[in-house]
């Protein structure tokens, strides 16, 4: 093949002959590069078809490679590209393979950059998000599973997790306290929901504690431990993992500042307030709240499971009480004989055992205000109701009853590996027990109940 000293003139002059598919005109300068002409359709332009080309053996065979049009590469430049592509194969290398390479290089760098711009974006809608849109995102999720075919969260869960967000200036249903408003006061945590979660670490929880608990010690720390449960299930969210603090509520700050649990003393009734607290409470006007503080004392519920008990969960045939209870779910009790009294004697107005004719639930909403006038009445010391509870575990231990029976009844969790596993005990032996209960507390109160039998009896005309 005939070479010559490439020039514009001999480029622009250069051109295929017809009948022939290309033609080639050769560097005599660089080894390798050439001007490859393509026939066809005649151009206008005479450099429209024509391309610089470089070609030479790798491995023994011939390789071809385009560099680029003539109109877009000048000599000079072709002329070095060739020189760079000969440096190649003398290194060993094939020119095709690094081209190849060098294209899919560019390809995932650029394919990482729209990677990299698109998960800024995502993090910059991560890092935007407010506590209330991921604790909205918790309460539905939570509020929605389902643990071994139960809900896992119970209805007064629930209400307490409304509690602590809610916004607060509405007009209170029940008594309040001396100075205190007559609206209620915003929950809690209303002021860390406007916040974005990124910025909730443990200064901002700190200083949010600090404020709370010189209003309500308990209730903040209750409060706390909401927002570390709900932490904690941000932290293993795709949405939220990136803009939470996990660790915020276990910096030290933190902690010291969680008040510890505390119980009132003497919230309970001794053996010798029984008498006068059950005078009182039996003088109270209104039958259905006497027969609630009676029951609390005599079941341990909880007054909230008391409150919303209703008469199908009333078994007079086989003696029973249906509790739902905050931590099981619901639980069976015994109906022992002086509370079957009371309970049969109440008015039907509605599906509520304790019912209220005023109330717009139905049921007893604040029964506290009778109770302390009955405590006043009888000269007794502060009892809250939750204080009846914790009588009924009490004065349990004068009847000598095992711990585990008090514990079912009253819906505690089993503390121990035979209780959790392997005691379970039917409803006739708690009930054997809870008359037993019953009878001495009556007893100390010098009521003299006696239980009618059940069965037939003779009628005379």
């Amino acid at each position: 093949m005939a070479k010559v000293k490439l020039t514009a003139g001999r480029i622009a002059g250069f051109k295929c002959d017809e009948g022939k598919s290309q033609a080639f005109l050769w560097c005599a300068e660089v080894p390798g590069l050439g001007v490859r002409a393509t026939g066809g359709a005649k151009d206008s332009d005479p450099l429209a078809r024509k391309r610089y080309i470089f070609q030479a053996k790798v491995n023994g065979q011939t390789m071809r490679v385009t560099i680029g049009k003539v109109k877009a590469w000048s000599i000079d430049a072709a002329q070095t590209e060739a020189r760079r592509l000969q440096v190649l194969i003398d290194q060993g290398n094939d020119p095709r393979q690094v081209v190849a390479e060098n294209e899919a290089s560019k390809k995932a760098a650029k394919l990482a950059k729209e990677a990299q711009a698109a998960a800024l974006v995502v993090q910059e809608a991560r890092e935007s998000v407010t506590v209330a849109e991921a604790w909205q995102a918790y309460i539905a999720e939570r509020s929605a599973s389902i643990v071994d075919g139960k809900p896992e969260w119970g209805e007064r869960h629930k209400a307490h997790h409304a509690y602590f967000v809610q916004a607060g200036g509405v007009k209170r249903k029940r008594g309040s306290r001396p100075g205190e408003s007559k609206k209620t006061r915003p929950g809690m945590l209303v002021p860390l929901m406007t916040m974005r979660l990124i910025d909730l670490d443990a200064k901002a929880i700190a200083a949010w504690l600090a404020k709370e608990i010189k209003q309500a010690p308990t209730s903040a720390a209750k409060a706390f431990r909401f927002l570390r449960a709900f932490l904690t299930w941000c932290a293993k969210q795709d949405s939220y993992r990136a803009a939470v603090h996990a660790d915020a509520c276990q910096s030290d700050d933190v902690r010291k500042k969680v008040p510890s649990p505390q119980i009132k003393k003497n919230d309970s009734l001794r053996r010798a307030q029984i008498k006068p607290w059950f005078e009182a409470v039996r003088k109270i006007g209104n039958p259905v709240i006497a027969a609630y503080l009676q029951g609390l004392l005599l079941t341990g519920a909880r007054r909230n499971e008391l409150a919303t008990l209703c008469w199908c969960d009333v078994g007079f045939q086989w003696k029973s009480l249906t509790i739902r209870d905050k931590v099981e779910g619901e639980r069976t009790i015994p109906l022992t004989p002086y509370l079957e009294h009371l309970i049969s004697a109440l008015p039907r107005r509605n599906e509520y055992v304790f019912s209220s004719p005023t109330a717009a639930s139905g049921r007893i909403e604040e029964p506290r205000i009778q109770h302390v006038k009955a405590l006043n009445a009888a000269a007794l010391p502060a009892l809250s109701l939750h204080g009846l509870r914790r009588s009924f575990g009490t004065l349990s231990e004068w009847v000598e009853v095992p711990t585990g029976i008090v514990a079912q009844i009253m819906g505690h969790k089993p503390s121990a590996i035979a209780e959790k596993h392997y005691i379970q005990r039917e409803l006739d032996l708690l009930h054997l027990w809870h008359v037993k209960i019953e009878a001495w507390i009556l007893e100390q109160a010098g009521i003299g109940f006696v239980p009618v039998q059940a069965g037939l009896r003779v009628v005379t005309k």
